[in-house]
């Protein structure tokens, strides 16, 4: 299968290639520059010059291929709301462009739109009061176009997809306890975060391109929910600093826009993911990745 990615030379996306490519596929990649051209020509990509402003051309790219992947974002929280509204327009270029050919299309989305503080699964959506809310567009145009017949999948990833060189989230906490001299969590820390090795993420996502059911979701889930307090200690002794509680007060100084989710609660399983798709993750935990060297 000849597979269009975007996002493909970034953090998760340069995983999905990788893994597309050893499993048989061709990849035909998204590059904004010459930098990232060259880092998809030594995966042994083809290379689509363009950007996600251009929904026009990624629509053309998809029509070369046998199916689109999705993975890039803006995550600039300075323009949350024009990101959201930029995916919701290439996800409906993909959309017009596979419409009535029955090819995938899988996109990224974040555990983040769902409700914190209860268990969550394949089967909930998007809650409109989360912080992740203006995500919900980009899922429900996705899944409508199962109508439409695309083969279209959502794959949400949770706050922490990690391996031993980034952490999602929890490497912004990793400078933080540099720069302060201290690794914060909230009152007890028993809030908890759902984590993903970048490995399993990847192999997720093409699973889903192979095998995924139309109009599903499916979440990119390997530890249902770590504890803060045990990830704050991880930090601590990678930093080489104190674990220490912060007050829900001192958490929005001491954190800034991450105190929102250090205090969060997320819990999300993949169980119905695991049963559909036959995915078994088998990468490190999150604490395993944070221990020093």
């Amino acid at each position: 299968m000849r597979v269009f990615v975007t996002g493909a030379t970034g953090y998760i996306g340069s995983a999905v290639v990788e893994d597309l490519i050893r499993a048989g596929h061709m990849v035909l990649g998204l590059a904004r520059n010459d930098v990232a051209a060259d880092a998809l020509k030594r995966m042994r990509a083809e290379v689509h010059r363009g950007d996600l402003s251009d929904p026009k051309g990624l629509s053309l790219a998809a029509l070369e291929c046998d199916g689109v992947i999705h993975t890039a974002y803006n995550h600039d929280f300075s323009q949350f709301a024009a990101a959201a509204e930029m995916d919701r327009r290439v996800v409906e270029a993909f959309g017009e462009a596979l419409s009535g050919t029955g090819m995938p299309l899988v996109i990224a989305s974040a555990i983040g739109l769902l409700s914190p503080g209860r268990p969550t699964t394949e089967d909930d959506t998007g809650d409109p009061r989360s912080l992740g809310a203006a995500r919900i567009p980009s899922e429900e145009l996705a899944l409508a176009l199962a109508s439409e017949n695309v083969r279209s999948n959502i794959i949400r990833l949770p706050p922490v997809v990690h391996d031993r060189t980034k952490q999602g989230l929890v490497t912004r906490m990793i400078a933080l306890a540099n720069q302060t001299g201290a690794s914060a969590y909230v009152r007890g820390g028993l809030n908890r975060w759902p984590a993903v090795h970048r490995r399993d993420a990847a192999q997720l996502f093409r699973l889903a391109l192979e095998k995924g059911a139309s109009g599903s979701r499916y979440h990119a889930i390997a530890e249902d929910g770590i504890a803060l307090r045990a990830i704050a200690e991880a930090v601590g002794r990678l930093a080489n600093v104190r674990a220490v509680s912060k007050t829900p007060e001192e958490a929005a100084s001491h954190f800034g826009f991450l105190a929102y989710f250090v205090s969060a609660d997320f819990q999300a399983s993949s169980t119905k993911t695991k049963q559909a798709l036959g995915w078994n993750p088998t990468g490190p935990g999150l604490i395993a990745d944070l221990e020093p060297a």
